[in-house]
């Protein structure tokens, strides 16, 4: 061949490249529906990647604008006070929710027609009718929903995860899982004011930290809904919280093992840990990295710090960016998609119901409205 060609051909063939090499590494473009959230400042206390950009910012409380504005030094054309006139100017590839939980559906109803993918702070929604509407609008649509959970960053969850997938625990048994802290009481205002409504967070304790473990408990079993779910909820401090519970426990029962969930607002310290036992051995994970374990034929337990999670998984903007851009496919049952997320609203739905009626919820079979991979863009 001749030589000439032979560059002339491999030099075109990198002109070609330079455009998609450009586009991998131009940020998406997000907005924010809602900075009254307390996890809100994550946006901009990450450290900068140039993965995202934040295109346009939806608010409607102005004291909140001019705090988040001060502390952020950002200009005030990139706040709006209506979400759709910021859809449509700014065209975002991704919208990010950070407002009360009861208006995550409202957020959806704008994006999907838009072909714009959200990602909300957990819970997905206050209630399983919300929840199964925004199920319903991303597959009409072909969008993700994506919901937010701390404990989805943490290594020692996923350690206990592929322990029990890959047969070392056995088969499931008992599960506990604890998430809770001292109370909201002393966060930012305005975040406190919609987190102790009942309308807005559709409760107080069982939603804010049993959402955690719904989550984690459905994830870990594959997506499997509980025969039954019993709640018994209680205000340890009304003069704080006058409308809402601020100590919950759950308990999901199905064919052979139980979960007990314990979510409060009045212990003495934060914590989020999960203890799974099976039929040959146990995985505790006690933070974020810390683990302990003890399985079939070993003398004693066993401890271990693991690595923290890898990128993007230690990051949920990074998470949301990389799927907006394909680059990266979450599993149907993984913690942030929608089959999962639409059942632990419907379990915290059914232990608001029990925890009222003092009664146990059994769970109707129900039609297959979010069945795995048909929920939202593949």
């Amino acid at each position: 061949m001749n030589p000439v060609k032979t560059i002339q051909r491999l030099w075109l063939l990198f002109l070609l490249q330079i455009p998609f090499a450009l586009m991998a590494q131009h940020p998406v473009r997000l907005a924010v529906a809602g900075i009254t959230h307390g996890h809100s400042d994550w946006i901009y206390n990450r450290k900068l990647r140039g993965d995202i950009e934040i295109a346009g910012i939806y608010e409607t409380n102005a004291d909140r604008v001019q705090e988040f504005r001060k502390r952020y030094q950002l200009p005030e054309n990139l706040f709006y006070t209506n979400l759709e006139q910021l859809l449509d100017k700014v065209k975002p590839e991704g919208v990010m929710a950070f407002g009360p939980v009861n208006e995550h559906i409202a957020v959806v109803r704008a994006c999907a027609p838009r072909k714009i993918n959200v990602m909300v702070e957990k819970p997905l929604a206050t209630t399983y009718k919300d929840a199964q509407e925004i199920a319903d609008l991303a597959k009409r649509y072909g969008i993700k929903v994506l919901t937010d959970f701390e404990t989805s960053w943490y290594a020692s969850n996923q350690y206990v995860r592929n322990s029990y997938k890959e047969g070392r625990l056995g088969q499931l048994r008992k599960v506990m899982i604890n998430d809770g802290h001292e109370g909201p009481w002393a966060m930012n205002r305005h975040f406190v004011s919609w987190l102790t409504d009942p309308v807005k967070n559709g409760g107080g304790a069982l939603m804010d930290f049993g959402c955690y473990g719904a989550n984690l408990m459905t994830w870990l079993m594959e997506g499997q809904r509980p025969l039954s779910v019993t709640a018994v909820t209680h205000q340890n401090r009304p003069d704080r919280y006058p409308k809402v519970e601020d100590e919950a426990t759950i308990i999901l029962q199905y064919p052979e093992a139980q979960c007990v969930i314990q979510a409060s607002w009045s212990w003495s310290f934060s914590r989020k840990d999960m203890e799974v036992y099976g039929t040959k051995g146990y995985a505790i994970a006690a933070d974020p990295v810390k683990i302990r374990t003890r399985m079939q034929g070993a003398s004693s337990e066993v401890s271990q710090t693991l690595e923290p999670r890898s990128a993007p998984f230690n990051d949920p903007f990074a998470v949301f960016a990389n799927v907006i851009r394909g680059t990266l496919k979450l599993e149907p049952d993984d913690v942030y998609e929608l089959p999962v997320n639409v059942t632990v609203v419907e379990i915290l739905d059914a232990a608001r119901t029990s925890a009222k009626s003092g009664k146990t919820i059994y769970l109707k079979p129900r039609p297959a409205l979010v069945q795995a991979g048909n929920v939202g863009n593949n």
